[in-house]
């Protein structure tokens, strides 16, 4: 690899890991990962120690900005499976909008996005077998494109259910593609820019 080229990965972050390589506090890190990566390597966004799934790393600095603090929105995945059945009427709050506190205790209303129930949640990642919700429980694909703190979480929570699992499965263009958990894979960068639709004139 030439000095100076940037790098670009997709790890399907596994449950009880957090999205850094180094802590002060005992907890699963990314550099426990049977992968070698470049000095300079970071998380573009995280997702917590909970939650499971899809998680970019690169060493260009400038993706994170472009794909999160950007005035264009990119939208985000992810399959919840919450506990008891979903209403239809909260179905419909998730949908249009739900309010909550949020980090400054400043009550937000979330904009509409895309939810729907979900039957068969295999068919959109390989899910590590583990201890999940009791019965009943609902599995739902939500798609959003904010990024408050903890969003879903908190979604799912204003409507009185509780997240017991959380896989973010795609960022916009870009999935997991059957990758397993714990497994790395390099991408290349023309496609990767693509496939999160990143004008690379951005990025240089």
């Amino acid at each position: 690899m030439e000095p100076g080229v940037k790098r670009y990965f997709v790890l399907h972050k596994p449950f009880k890991m957090v999205s850094q390589f180094i802590s002060t506090h005992k907890v699963g890190l990314l550099g426990d990962l049977d992968f070698s990566f470049p000095v300079g390597t970071h998380a573009i966004g995280r997702l917590d120690n909970d939650s499971e799934g899809l998680l970019l790393l690169t060493t260009n600095k400038k993706v994170t900005r472009l794909l999160f603090l950007s005035d264009t929105p990119h939208k985000r995945t992810y399959l919840v499976q919450i506990n008891n059945a979903i209403s239809e009427q909260n179905l419909q709050r998730l949908q249009t909008g739900v309010t909550f506190k949020i980090k400054t205790g400043i009550e937000y209303t979330t904009a509409p996005c895309e939810v729907k129930i979900v039957d068969n949640p295999e068919a959109y990642c390989i899910m590590a077998e583990r201890l999940t919700a009791y019965m009943p429980y609902t599995w739902l694909l939500i798609t959003i494109t904010e990024g408050k703190f903890h969003q879903v979480r908190k979604m799912i929570g204003a409507i009185r259910h509780k997240v017991k699992r959380l896989i973010r499965i795609s960022i916009e263009d870009l999935t997991l593609d059957n990758l397993e958990p714990g497994k790395v894979r390099e991408m290349g960068e023309t496609e990767f820019f693509r496939q999160l639709k990143i004008d690379n004139y951005e990025v240089s």
